[in-house]
């Protein structure tokens, strides 16, 4: 037998040890499922409460709640440690201090996983621990299946990914990162609500795929009868609330591209993109840095990161600006690279073993360079600027160099995190740019986003932050896996 299969047949075992004990409870009339349970304080506000210079019998009573996670038994006493939302807190049971034979027929019965309520003074125990001594408790969910060993954990990626709630209860990491993950989107929020922007919500469901060059995902809208999108970018919509006169708007929202997963791509991911009247480019560069650094100090409390390999990101001081053009030349050596054609770039780029696809276009030939050679060397923050007007139709043409736009693409940590434009708000160019989209970058016209173009846009910055991504930044997850509580994955079918 396997070490799989005997886990299995003990878990198996385990499973209707605890059907049995549930059964027992509920013919003796207890209820393991309770409605309710007072909780008066978290774990750590219990902590709190603890003053050092009063005597046992004067500290204050709390009731607190929560999944037990570790149950030592000593004879006539147990302790116990409660986990709930702030962490965990130890609680002192006795026989003695619960009514007669409750000890021995039903608390020393309990299972780590169940939840319990526990009301009692706090004390300090000899070894320093503020403790709850328990004078009297109730089961409000009785577990029926055990929690993951103690000290291995929860390690096999498929359970991590598929059982986020085991993941959560016994890997501290994890727990942390996701807490931490929601104080960043609070901090977003405050940052942008300080600085007057408006938080909208847009279409999930649209009927043009449009702000990106994505595949979507289609579906069916019964009662149109017609085609409809999961939304792709959230740029679109946000730009008609430009036109309709909210100068400053900003929207946190899922997008949806039926692409590849990867460590750093999933076809569900958390997106903020914020659109600012009469700015620009340069204006999404000041307010992305505010951002990021604002985030980075209220939630982690530094602007220095150490990577798992020792090298230090320094959010801190002037950032990087670096020309796209500039950076090719650099990385190939190659000052004429820009005016070869197709076939010579296709050769060249081959010849930096950079595996090309034939049938790709010019400028995505160069694109290919700059993500597979350029891209991951980027490691402190940099603005990479001016990119080819090919890979965006949605901005600003450079106006002393019509072969770009007015964009930047923030890289940190050797992956993009934020675009930014000068938005494109001339709706003659907007169509034409449209219009002359080719290969795979081609995204299909918004027509009603046209007509409101035609009725005036003011001219503005535009910046999308990938949120899942600066939470790989700032937390140190591996993968965006571990950033998303529910990552895609493709079902079990039993």
């Amino acid at each position: 037998m396997t070490d799989q299969n005997a886990n299995q047949d003990n878990t198996h075992d385990l499973y209707a040890v605890r059907l049995q004990k549930l059964e027992n409870l509920c013919k003796e009339g207890r209820n393991p499922f309770q409605a309710n349970c007072a909780q008066t304080h978290t774990s750590a506000e219990a902590v709190k409460l603890y003053k050092e210079d009063v005597a046992d019998e004067e500290q204050p009573r709390v009731a607190v709640a929560g999944r037990i996670v570790t149950f030592r038994v000593m004879g006539k006493a147990s302790f116990i440690k409660l986990q709930d939302r702030n962490g965990q807190i130890q609680c002192y049971v006795t026989r003695d201090e619960l009514p007669e034979g409750e000890y021995n027929t039903y608390f020393k019965k309990l299972d780590l996983g169940d939840i319990i309520g526990v009301e009692g003074r706090l004390f300090k125990t000899k070894t320093g621990e503020i403790t709850v001594r328990a004078e009297s408790y109730t089961l409000v969910t009785k577990s029926l299946r055990p929690l993951p060993e103690k000290w291995a954990g929860l390690t096999d990626d498929d359970k991590i990914y598929r059982q986020r709630y085991l993941d959560l209860i016994v890997n501290k990491e994890s727990n942390k990162r996701f807490k931490q993950r929601a104080d960043i989107i609070k901090e977003m929020r405050k940052y942008l609500w300080e600085r007057d922007f408006q938080e909208v919500e847009t279409p999930v469901l649209q009927g043009v795929a449009g702000g990106a060059a994505a595949r979507p995902f289609v579906t069916h809208f019964n009662a149109l009868d017609c085609t409809f999108y999961m939304r792709i970018a959230l740029e679109l919509y946000l730009k008609r609330m430009l036109v309709g006169g909210e100068d400053r708007v900003f929207e946190i929202g899922r997008v949806f591209r039926n692409e590849g997963l990867s460590r750093r791509h999933n076809p569900e991911f958390t997106m903020l993109e914020l659109y600012q009247a009469y700015s620009d480019f340069r204006g999404m560069m000041e307010l992305t840095q505010g951002l990021i650094q604002h985030v980075a100090e209220k939630v982690i409390g530094s602007l220095e990161i150490q990577r798992p390999d020792g090298q230090v990101i320094n959010l801190g001081g002037e950032w990087r600006e670096a020309k796209y053009k500039d950076l090719i030349i650099e990385a190939t050596g190659d000052p004429e690279w820009f005016s070869y054609d197709r076939e010579t770039k296709l050769e060249k780029a081959r010849d930096l073993n950079i595996e090309v696809d034939g049938e790709l276009e010019d400028y995505e030939i160069t694109n290919n360079v700059f993500e597979k050679i350029i891209e991951p060397t980027l490691i402190q923050p940099t603005f990479v600027t001016h990119i080819p007007k090919e890979l965006c139709p949605l901005a600003k043409i450079t106006k002393d160099d019509e072969t770009t736009i007015d964009v930047f693409e923030l890289c940190i940590n050797g992956q993009e995190i934020a675009p930014a434009y000068s938005e494109q708000n001339d709706p003659i160019i907007q169509r034409k740019m449209f219009e002359e989209q080719v290969g795979e970058e081609q995204q299909d016209m918004d027509t009603d986003f046209l007509t409101a173009l035609e009725h005036g846009m003011p001219p503005a910055g535009g910046m999308g932050l990938g949120i899942d991504r600066l939470v790989i930044l700032l937390t140190g997850a591996e993968s965006i896996r571990d950033t998303i509580l529910f990552p895609s994955l493709k079902p079990i079918i039993d």
